[in-house]
């Protein structure tokens, strides 16, 4: 059970702990914190409870302001960060339940807090891997007889966003002006998109680097796997219709990518 001070019933108990970037008006520079109830625990307060074998020598990792230092760290720090959060924030550990001052400090309200991306992103790549959706946009754009290409049965189909554009949750978006060719009678035309579209995906963070052209088995996957967010792939199917052909998306997808501000471990 965790601290009786947290909220026992919420999106983010003591068996899922995701991080994110916070700042709060008191103290507007950027930090690393866990979600607990509806509560966030400032790592940059408590970074010296991190004594363990592979943290111990980087505890500086959680006065970074973006999640970058630590996810490179990789696996071992992983699984050690999450071991040292779920004892200090139990009901059986004395750390944090008896130092009232160390609480004081440590403990944010969620709701007084503003969310941010939680890492620098340097590039994405975005999979198409929903048959229904594959499908469904595939109609859209060639008709019922042809709308899976024969290579979507047979391999990872997907394309490089533009990782600039990506935003936090509650970042509005401009809907995007771009060519586009409505009436395939007559020349395209220039316009803002009327058919913008939404696509509610999962999207994961990629901790440990790897060489250049090192490939990783699956068996291993989840050494580098970080954690995952929800992500809403905003489209602008007007736009993407006309100019994917033989390339891919461009504009029509490079104008917005919104995640979730916690990233929840795997």
């Amino acid at each position: 059970d965790a601290l009786p001070i947290l909220a026992q019933s919420s999106d983010f108990p003591i068996q899922n702990l995701p991080y994110g970037v916070f700042s709060t008006p008191d103290k507007p520079n950027h930090r690393l914190g866990v979600a607990i109830g509806d509560q966030i625990l400032d790592l940059s307060v408590i970074k010296h409870l991190f004594s363990g074998p592979v943290l111990s020598k980087h505890q500086d990792v959680f006065d970074q302001p973006t999640l970058n230092s630590f996810m490179a760290l990789g696996y071992e720090s992983w699984r050690e960060a999450r071991a040292v959060l779920q004892q200090l924030l139990s009901a059986s550990d004395p750390t944090l339940r008896d130092n009232v001052e160390l609480r004081k400090r440590a403990f944010v309200q969620l709701s007084s807090a503003t969310m941010h991306l939680p890492a620098e992103i340097g590039d994405y790549t975005d999979f198409y891997s929903s048959r229904d959706h594959a499908t469904n946009v595939g109609i859209m754009f060639r008709g019922k007889e042809n709308a899976l290409m024969p290579n979507w049965l047979h391999l990872p189909v997907g394309y490089h966003g533009r990782a600039s554009s990506i935003v936090v949750s509650g970042t509005s978006i401009r809907r995007p002006s771009g060519q586009m060719r409505p009436d395939e009678t007559k020349h395209p035309v220039f316009g803002t998109c009327k058919l913008l579209d939404f696509e509610l995906e999962m999207a994961f963070f990629i901790g440990s680097a790897t060489k250049l052209g090192e490939t990783i088995a699956v068996s291993r996957a989840h050494e580098h796997i970080f954690g995952m967010v929800l992500m809403n792939d905003w489209s602008a199917r007007d736009i993407q219709k006309w100019e994917y052909i033989p390339l891919g998306p461009f504009l029509g997808k490079s104008f917005g990518t919104t995640i979730s501000p916690w990233v929840v471990p795997m």
